[in-house]
């Protein structure tokens, strides 16, 4: 019986001497990390909160870029009416003048007496 237990005996420091060779001669294997539901939703969330920012961020420059454009436009009004108004200052000018005024009188028939001339001093 010493002989089959020996033989026992050998067989498991046999099989233990193949394993502990098979574990050497095996790469390490990690397991991947696997991403959880909530880090899978953080990730849904950021990506949503980055195009909805980016989508407001385009809008707002569009309306700004609307708003410029009727500012230009509204400036160039401004400055034809500006003109406009400039030369009709400068024909009132020319017509309230004292000679011209004379003039279109006279030619209406209307003569200066000086006797109901008033002076009004301020």
């Amino acid at each position: 019986m010493s002989n089959l237990a020996y033989q026992i005996q050998q067989r498991q420091h046999q099989q233990q001497h193949e394993e502990h060779q098979t574990r050497k001669n095996k790469p390490n294997i990690k397991k991947k990390a696997q991403v959880t539901f909530g880090e899978k939703l953080l990730f849904l969330l950021f990506i949503g909160m980055v195009l909805i920012g980016s989508i407001v961020v385009v809008t707002n420059s569009a309306k700004i870029y609307v708003v410029n454009r009727e500012i230009s436009a509204l400036q160039v009004s401004i400055d034809s009416q500006s003109k406009v108004n400039s030369d009709l200052e400068q024909q009132v000018m020319e017509l309230s003048t004292y000679e011209r005024i004379w003039a279109k009188a006279h030619e209406l028939g209307l003569l200066l007496n000086e006797n109901n001339v008033k002076v009004v001093q301020d």
